[in-house]
């Protein structure tokens, strides 16, 4: 019913946004002259922070038309090159003159926890200059009939065996917050069977292997709370006109009221700021707001069944350092893995993931050849501060990829040992 009743408020706010937006395109008008004055700035001001404080944020779009590689741009194009019901796979191809075989193949597994892939554009970014970029791109459950199936967090784990099965041995696979544990769950499984496609290298960023190290808010919200709880809770059905009708899952508004909520006095803050900037006519600093928020409002529903059981597995029983995870009746054992070079990033204030959660992963991949590992903790950054940033563009970003490139030329070698990190 709640779900219905934000439907029903969200389509009855639609004539008051759409006359709110009129209101401030005629304050804009540069043919009005009361656009220059500080009253025409202000009512503009007010009518653009009620239509966008009210309206539904939709998927945003990636925009990375451009590369520049040694100095010289370069044209990106998307294509998705793997479908499923609740997944592309999306191939950022680079149309390069001379080739590169030096630049890793990477997979980036973006988070499936509210926010869209798109969260992970400046990570992206980033990695193309010196990378073969590919992204899983998340669908929003709400968009999803039912006719198509369920989606829990084995389904999850097999979508990242066939993207690695698609690429082949030569990838390099990134699991980015929340992914970290499916990722490795499914490295373990292919070692586990001997799978020739396992990835070269996995690194895991600020992601939750064992949030019983430094619990933070969110680990101790799981911890105080039955599974119960939260299918009681946060499960909704979607509503019509939703192609996803009468599907079961965690809305994404209501996973927004949970982010925003653990700093609301910050967003506060910031709406207030953007409000001075427009009446200050400080197109730089509002635009600046645009853009972060454009991407932060907008969320995405999870399956009811991929959300619960992730809770129940990663935050309530911590099925993977326990030992006790299993994949479709198999045993996911982090010790099979052998072969895969193993990469752990986390951020010294990273208030979501707390220090030594990603670590942990070491610990698990007891098989792995010291020489094959590395840790990397990144001081003054918190939990978006480890992909994303300008230290994650100019520290962590270069470790990452020379990671990569190391394990690659070792592995064109024929060796399957790296020097110590």
């Amino acid at each position: 019913m709640f779900y219905q009743l934000y439907e029903m408020n969200h389509a009855m706010m639609q004539p008051w946004r759409a006359a709110a937006d009129a209101v401030r395109l005629f304050y804009r008008n540069p043919l009005n002259p009361l656009s220059e004055t500080a009253m025409g700035r202000t009512a503009a001001a007010w009518c653009e922070v009620f239509e966008r404080s009210t309206r539904r944020y939709g998927k945003p779009a990636f925009g990375l038309a451009q590369t520049e590689i040694d100095g010289e741009a370069v044209d990106v194009h998307e294509k998705i090159v793997w479908s499923k019901p609740f997944c592309n796979l999306i191939h950022f191809r680079r149309d390069l003159k001379t080739p590169r075989p030096d630049d890793p193949k990477v997979l980036l597994v973006a988070p499936m926890s509210g926010h869209y892939a798109t969260l992970l554009r400046g990570t992206v970014e980033r990695f193309l200059p010196e990378a073969d970029v590919y992204i899983t791109d998340w669908i929003d459950a709400r968009m999803v009939p039912l006719s198509d199936g369920s989606f829990d967090l084995d389904d999850y784990v097999d979508y990242v065996i066939e993207m690695l099965h698609l690429l082949g041995p030569d990838t390099h696979i990134v699991g980015v917050c929340q992914p970290s544990v499916p990722v490795l769950a499914a490295v373990s499984v292919m070692e586990g069977r001997d799978d020739p496609d396992v990835p070269m290298s996995m690194t895991l960023m600020g992601g939750p292997i064992d949030t019983r190290c430094n619990p933070t808010a969110v680990n101790r919200l799981a911890e105080e709370k039955d599974i119960d709880w939260f299918e009681r809770n946060v499960i909704m059905q979607v509503p019509l006109p939703n192609p996803g009708f009468m599907r079961n899952v965690y809305p994404g508004f209501l996973q927004l009221t949970g982010f925003m909520s653990m700093n609301l006095d910050r967003h506060l803050i910031a709406q207030k700021d953007f409000f001075m900037h427009l009446v200050r006519d400080d197109g730089d600093s509002a635009e600046k707001h645009r853009e972060f928020y454009d991407e932060y409002l907008a969320v995405m529903d999870l399956t009811a069944e991929f959300y619960l059981q992730t809770v129940d597995s990663v935050f309530i029983r911590h099925a993977l350092p326990n030992g006790t995870m299993t994949h479709r009746g198999e045993k996911v054992d982090p010790s099979a893995i052998r072969r895969v070079a193993l990469l752990t990033v986390e951020g010294e204030n990273d208030d979501i993931t707390g220090r030594g959660q990603t670590r942990a992963a070491h610990d698990l991949c007891t098989s792995i050849p010291e020489a094959m590992k590395m840790h990397h903790v990144q001081p003054r950054v918190g939990h978006y501060g480890v992909f994303n940033g300008s230290r994650f563009r100019k520290e962590i970003a270069p470790r990452i990829l020379d990671f990569m490139r190391a394990r690659s030329r070792f592995s064109a070698g024929g060796k399957s040992r790296m020097p110590a990190a």
